[in-house]
């Protein structure tokens, strides 16, 4: 893998470049100075452009994006709209920028890692990286949810944890259950595609700051993230494939494959999965499987605490029943093939709320109706509905058997997962089968 080396002349160049308009940041000499989040931006964009790529620049942006784009991250490189996968057998997806980091193996020698940043909880560092403004992720500082990081000498973070990316995915899909009910969720056996170390959280804190910011590692000499699709659609190639060209470190960019979900009745709510705190949904959504964030606080709070709820069903609609609006459910996915059928949950509310956060706190229902009778759930407020009338309930595997201080809901319970899903864009209509900017890597 590429390893772009500095001189000490040339870190030491950066770094003053990066401080001189700030008067009072100062240090003993021949110390490298601990920057605050204004000098973090510049370390960090200088990084994308030393790797090859294209920095965001807040004065001038690199691509513009209309209302029916909608589009919520405004440093994106590219995307896909389109969703026919004849075409495109990824389906949609966004281009990133990379930045190239070091993990902490548990031994403590450092590795190489590449990875993506989606949201800041502080609204300077936020603008000046062209990411998603997230206060409430803050709210993991000193829950053992949370990791710290630190700089090196040349201006790039170095993370407490790590991830290994080599296993091979695998889910075995559940049989029935006795009252037939339950079709294929929970599945019968699981194994994520990627394992993170009891260190790695992407809710990292950056050096001598109260700042967090969602930087999700995408790869290192492991492998690669699952959500990077292969370009001809081959998942056998797929996986681990650092030759993988919609992985660009000289060009300091990933293509990553997005899903698709529901919010406020409209379909198109796009979004990446990265890590996740349960084996389940790691290995259903193509996520990391990393035990940490189950430390972050707290499963079914509302607007307390630094995640926020979202509703998967666990037995919705298998097939179309000619609507137009397709299938849906975590028993839908399980049953599919890898990459073919996402779940397409339900979301309450988009990053231009600022009590989004973009660790999602699972709170699953499940249908008491015959699946020709299931419903595809759109909004909140018709699972609140059904839930009222019966034909929705909490699923029997949620981990807390009644309603917390969610004031999204009376009625759901928290299911004790947490899945990580920035939302880059909620397209109109229109925009669907369209591109914007560089999807591809060049």
């Amino acid at each position: 893998m590429k390893k772009i080396i500095y001189t000490w002349i040339a870190a030491g160049a950066l770094l003053l470049g990066s401080c001189n308009s700030d008067d009072n940041n100062t240090s003993p000499e021949g110390e490298i100075p601990q920057p605050d989040s204004p000098t973090a931006a510049s370390l960090l964009l200088n990084s994308i452009a030393a790797d090859g790529g294209t920095p965001y620049d807040v004065d001038n942006p690199a691509l513009s994006f209309t209302e029916a784009q909608n589009v919520f991250l405004p440093s994106i490189l590219g995307i896909d709209f389109r969703v026919d996968r004849n075409v495109v057998p990824a389906g949609p997806t966004a281009r990133f920028p990379m930045f190239q980091g070091w993990e902490t193996l548990p031994n403590g020698d450092r590795r190489e890692g590449y990875y993506v940043i989606t949201e800041a909880s502080d609204s300077d560092l936020a603008t000046e990286l062209g990411v998603i403004y997230a206060p409430r992720m803050a709210e993991a500082i000193g829950s053992g949810g949370e990791q710290n990081s630190e700089w090196t000498e040349d201006g790039r973070l170095i993370f407490e944890g790590s991830v290994d990316f080599s296993p091979t995915r695998d889910l075995t899909a559940g049989g029935a259950s006795p009252d037939g009910a339950l079709v294929g969720f929970p599945p019968a056996q699981v194994i994520p595609g990627a394992v993170a170390d009891a260190n790695w959280s992407s809710y990292v804190v950056l050096p001598d700051t109260n700042i967090v910011i969602n930087a999700q590692l995408v790869a290192n000499s492991t492998g690669i993230h699952d959500r990077i699709p292969h370009p001809d659609g081959n998942t056998q190639a797929q996986e681990d494939d650092l030759n993988n060209p919609n992985l660009a470190i000289d060009q300091a960019s990933v293509v990553m494959q997005l899903l698709d979900g529901w919010h406020a009745g409209q379909p198109y709510y796009f979004h990446i999965v990265t890590d996740t705190s349960d084996p389940a949904p790691a290995a259903i959504e193509l996520g990391v499987f990393a035990p940490r964030l189950n430390n972050l606080p707290a499963f079914g709070l509302f607007p307390g605490g630094s995640m926020l709820p979202f509703s998967p069903t666990a037995n919705g609609r298998t097939f179309d029943n000619g609507d137009g609006l397709g299938v849906q459910g975590l028993n839908t996915a399980s049953l599919s093939d890898r990459q073919v059928q996402d779940p397409t949950n339900t979301f309450p509310i988009d990053p231009s709320d600022t009590r989004y956060a973009p660790m999602w706190d699972a709170h699953i229902t499940e249908f008491t109706v015959p699946e020709a009778e299931r419903p595809i759930l759109t909004s909140f407020e018709q699972i609140n509905d059904l839930l009222d009338q019966g034909i929705l309930i909490p699923f029997r595997g949620n981990a807390n058997a009644s309603p917390l201080a969610n004031s999204l809901s009376n009625s759901l319970t928290a299911t004790g997962a947490i899945i990580n899903c920035p939302v880059i864009t909620q397209p109109d209509a229109s925009v669907i089968g369209t591109q914007i900017g560089l999807p591809r890597n060049q």
